[in-house]
C-alpha cells in the first residue's frame, strides 16, 4: 500500500486520495504528495530535484519537489522498488500570461540558473546524441523484427529506411548549422521538458519531466504537436510564437535548431520504443500505419515551416529542405 509507505518513510498521514494530470496522489492538510518510481540512474533524479527546487525559489510554487525520507534519503525501498516522494504546495488554476509569454518567462528566468547539470543536459549535443539513438534503433529494430515476424515489424522493417533517411537530413542540417554564428544570449541553456507539449498550462509541473536544453527544444516539441494533431489551428501556433518572441527573439542560429530538430523523427522514435515493451501487435500495427498517414500532413506542414509562421528565410538566409 502506498499510504503505508507515506506513513512508514515519511511519517506522512495521507487521508484524502487525489488525482491530478492522470497521476494518482494523496492530500495531507495543505499539501498534495505524489509517489513517483525511481527507475533512473539516481544522478538524473538527483539533478531534476535541484531543478525542482530552483523553479520553487523563483516563483513556481507548483512544481513538484521531492521530500526526503524520515532518515534524510531522497529514495524509499518498498518490496525491492525504489519510489521518490514529490510534494505539491500549489496546483496552478489560473494564467495571468498568454501561453508563448508563459514559455518565454519561463525560459528566461531558469537562464540565470549557475549550473549546467550533466546527466540531464542535452545542451549543445544533438548531433551525437541523434546519431546515438539512430545507431541503437537501427540495431534493436533489425533485432526485434528477426525475433518476432509478425504484421507491425513487418511495417516497421518497410517504414526504417524512411525513419533513416529523415534522421540523416537532420543530423546533417544540424551539423551545417552548427557553424552559423548568428547567435545571441538567447541561446544559452535554459531549463526545459522532454517532451513540450502544454507542461507550463498544467496544474503542476512534475520534476521527472525536466531537463536542460536549447530553449528551441521546447518550440519545437511544440510545434511538432501541433502539426501531428487533426484540427491543426495555424493562428494560435503564430500567436504562440509572436508571443514568445516579443519576450525572447529567436535568433537565425536558433531557428535553424528548431527546424532540423522538426526533421528528426522525435515522434516516430518515441513511439517505437514504446513498442519494444507493449505485446498488443494488432494495436501496433494500427498505430504505425496512422503514424504514417499523418506523416504526409506532418511533412507538408513542415515544408511550409517558415511560409506559415512568416518566416522570412531569404532574407535570413536559412537552408530549408527541397524535397519537403
Amino acid at each position: 500500500m502506498m499510504k503505508e509507505l507515506l506513513l512508514v518513510n515519511y511519517n506522512i498521514h495521507a487521508t484524502e486520495r487525489v488525482s491530478i494530470n492522470g497521476r494518482e496522489g494523496f492530500r495531507d492538510n495543505d499539501y498534495y504528495y505524489f509517489i513517483i518510481s525511481s527507475s533512473n540512474k539516481e544522478m538524473i533524479h538527483l539533478e531534476q530535484a535541484a531543478l525542482a527546487y530552483y523553479l520553487a525559489e523563483i516563483g513556481y510554487k507548483h512544481t513538484a519537489i521531492p521530500v526526503p525520507t524520515r532518515e534524510n534519503n531522497w529514495f524509499a525501498e518498498k518490496d525491492k522498488n525504489h519510489y521518490m516522494v514529490f510534494r505539491v504546495s500549489t496546483v496552478q488554476t489560473d494564467r495571468q500570461q498568454s501561453h508563448g509569454k508563459s514559455l518565454a518567462t519561463f525560459h528566461n528566468k531558469s537562464a540565470t540558473y549557475s549550473y549546467e547539470p550533466k546527466e540531464i543536459s542535452s545542451y549543445g549535443s544533438w548531433k551525437e546524441l541523434w546519431i546515438k539513438k539512430l545507431t541503437a534503433f537501427e540495431q534493436k529494430v533489425e533485432q526485434e523484427a528477426s525475433s518476432y515476424q509478425n504484421k507491425y515489424y513487418r511495417l516497421l522493417v518497410d517504414v526504417f529506411p524512411y525513419i533513416i533517411g529523415l534522421s540523416e537530413n537532420a543530423i546533417q542540417y544540424l551539423q551545417e548549422s552548427e557553424t552559423d554564428k548568428r547567435f545571441h544570449q538567447g541561446d544559452q541553456g535554459v531549463f526545459a521538458f522532454q517532451r513540450y507539449k502544454q507542461n507550463l498550462l498544467s496544474p503542476v509541473i512534475w520534476t521527472n519531466e525536466l531537463v536542460y536544453d536549447h530553449p528551441t527544444r521546447d518550440l519545437a516539441e511544440y510545434i511538432r504537436y501541433q502539426f501531428l494533431t487533426n484540427d491543426f489551428n495555424l493562428e494560435s501556433l503564430k500567436l504562440f510564437l509572436s508571443d514568445y518572441q516579443e519576450t525572447r527573439p529567436l535568433s537565425i542560429f536558433g531557428w535553424r535548431l528548431l527546424y532540423a530538430r522538426l526533421i528528426y523523427p522525435i515522434h516516430l522514435f518515441d513511439f517505437i520504443e514504446e513498442g519494444f515493451s507493449n505485446q498488443n501487435i494488432d494495436g501496433l500495427h494500427m498505430e504505425l500505419k496512422q503514424l504514417i498517414k499523418q506523416q504526409r500532413h506532418y511533412e507538408k506542414r513542415l515544408g511550409q515551416l517558415f511560409d506559415l509562421l512568416d518566416v522570412d528565410f531569404r532574407e535570413y538566409d536559412l537552408p530549408i529542405l527541397k524535397w519537403l
